[in-house]
């Protein structure tokens, strides 16, 4: 990835990391305990303000990681100056830093698309043919999962009919794994579709849980035992070529898109 998308994440994270230790001790302000990280992580931050005429952004860009530190600054030295401070401040910090953020957080998703859409059009322009039988796989964490970034860009060379076929979403325990890791599932998953084919006669049904539609009947037995309603999703064909993560906007509520957040 280009260096200014490091920038835009850690600098945007650098407020993160102001809010996670600032609110860590709320429930101890009055014992000190934050005071050496904080300034430990103020000098961070001012040596990252002083050194912004280095790095290779935009006029505008500079400007908005010059006012998310800046910001960082203020509200550190306010709590170091007065030796206390409340959610209520917190809060009020995290409204002043919110819109740069928000120009960060556009930023990023721009050059992180604009990058690998370009690396996935040339890995398919040298393929040529054997492109439609290439795989392509991303792995993602459960808060990552959602408009996955890189799942996403894949979907877009490789179509719908090679949504869970060719494209995975495998989800992990880590937002970085190793190729062996990566191929292991993937390598286990595609195997797997024989076993299925062979013993079973599907050639999806080992990509789920093998007792998971057994389970099903067995969870609607239980509820009637307790009295409960039973609460499933309806029963869907072993291989689809659904997006692997919530497609339907008539479920649930509230925001959907940053500009739909107030």
């Amino acid at each position: 990835m280009p260096i200014r998308y490091q920038i835009y994440k850690s600098v945007g994270h650098s407020s993160l990391a102001v809010f996670e230790l600032a609110g860590s001790h709320l429930g101890t302000v009055s014992d000190l305990s934050w005071v050496g990280p904080m300034r430990g992580f103020r000098d961070a931050n001012q040596v990252a303000l002083d050194s912004l005429d280095k790095v290779d952004l935009s006029a505008e860009a500079r400007e908005n990681q010059a006012n998310v530190l800046k910001d960082n600054l203020k509200f550190m030295d306010a709590c170091l100056k007065n030796g206390t401070y409340t959610f209520t401040d917190i809060q009020n910090y995290a409204a002043d830093v919110k819109p740069y953020l928000q120009k960060n957080i556009h930023w990023g998703a721009t050059v992180q698309v604009e990058h690998w859409m370009k690396v996935l059009k040339d890995w398919k322009e040298m393929l040529g043919p054997d492109w439609d039988k290439t795989y392509g796989i991303s792995n993602t964490l459960y808060v990552a999962r959602q408009n996955n970034v890189l799942f996403s860009v894949l979907a877009q060379f490789f179509g719908k009919d090679a949504m869970n076929t060719r494209l995975f979403l495998f989800e992990t325990s880590s937002f970085v794994t190793t190729t062996d890791q990566m191929m292991d599932v993937l390598i286990r998953t595609v195997a797997d579709r024989s076993v299925g084919q062979v013993f079973f006669g599907n050639y999806y049904l080992m990509d789920y849980e093998l007792m998971g539609g057994d389970a099903r009947k067995a969870i609607a037995v239980e509820d009637r035992k307790y009295s409960m309603p039973v609460f499933l999703p309806p029963a869907v064909p072993f291989h689809s070529n659904e997006w692997p993560f919530r497609i339907d906007p008539n479920q649930g509520e509230g925001a959907a898109t940053f500009e739909d957040v107030k």
